[in-house]
């Protein structure tokens, strides 16, 4: 059993990046700049854009944090992005997820401009995706593709089965998993809360990709030997601790781990993947920027 170890190869892609910088910078270009807005004071959400905020601060990249009250209006919020998307000098630009209840998601993801959408939910960049073309793949499919590949897991005319199907992760997923070329070229099954006996499609699995949000959900005995188990899930489980909560994933690592061949660990898998992913779609827009001026 090998660690899928999200963390290592996060900090190898962060160092690539700011090797990239430096020589924008020796050139006399500007250097990428990513902002992102969030509203409102989730704990979970404050945490994950300040890491994002140092990412980028590690790699050499300009950030913008746009705090915004939870009282926000769906028309204050979709104003602000407005204002992010006339700005020539910011290259991508990220809202936060959840939103609070009176703002409509899709409705602000709708607002972003396709050019600057580097967490790549909006349709325009979805699409392109879905017909395998030049486009901001979400950073968590991204960094999960990103693992496979530089861990050397063998994907082509493998059973992929992807546990989940939201619009972040496991529909993305399933459709870069089937596409041509590597990572990809598997035949996959998409499952989802209706899915009927899922044990028995799990356990026919060569690789499991799991990002459903419920602790411990995989079992050792719903996958088979040698199963590759990429673990989406993190949710903050309430215990005694000093924190009072502790961080799980989907998969009951402990006893699913013993028959992997690879696995990924949470925290220290996925997690700090998509990151360094998003770092990487700012670039990539920082290029294409620079090559329309």
């Amino acid at each position: 059993m090998e660690i899928l170890d999200g963390k290592k190869v996060s900090n190898q892609i962060k160092e690539e990046i700011t090797a990239e910088v430096n020589k924008m910078k020796e050139r006399g270009e500007k250097v990428p700049h990513l902002a992102a807005i969030i509203v409102g004071n989730d704990g979970a959400s404050l945490t994950y854009v300040g890491s994002k905020v140092r990412s980028c601060e590690r790699v050499g990249f300009e950030s913008t944090l746009v705090r915004m009250p939870s009282t926000t209006s769906e028309m204050e919020l979709l104003n602000k992005i407005d204002e992010l998307n006339q700005d020539s000098d910011i290259d991508g630009f990220i809202v936060q997820l959840p939103l609070p209840e009176q703002i409509d998601t899709q409705k602000v993801i709708m607002a972003i401009d396709p050019d600057k959408d580097v967490d790549g939910f909006h349709p325009t960049n979805f699409g392109k995706m879905a017909l395998d073309m030049s486009t901001f793949i979400p950073a968590t499919p991204f960094g999960i593709l990103e693992l496979l590949e530089r861990y050397k897991v063998d994907t082509k005319g493998k059973h992929t089965v992807v546990i989940g199907r939201s619009h972040i992760v496991g529909r993305p997923m399933s459709i870069l998993m089937g596409r041509k070329g590597w990572p990809g070229n598997s035949t996959v099954t998409l499952t989802h809360s209706h899915t009927k006996n899922i044990t028995q499609i799990t356990s026919q699995a060569d690789i499991i990709i799991s990002a459903l949000g419920v602790p411990n959900f995989l079992k050792a005995e719903m996958v088979k030997d040698d199963v590759v188990v990429i673990d989406v899930g993190i949710t903050r489980v309430p215990d005694d601790s000093e924190k009072g909560y502790h961080i799980a994933g989907d998969v009951d690592f402990k006893n699913v781990s013993k028959k992997a061949s690879y696995i990924t660990p949470v925290p220290g898998g996925v997690g700090p993947m998509t990151i360094a992913m998003l770092l990487k779609n700012t670039l990539l827009a920082r290029e294409r920027h620079r090559s329309r001026n």
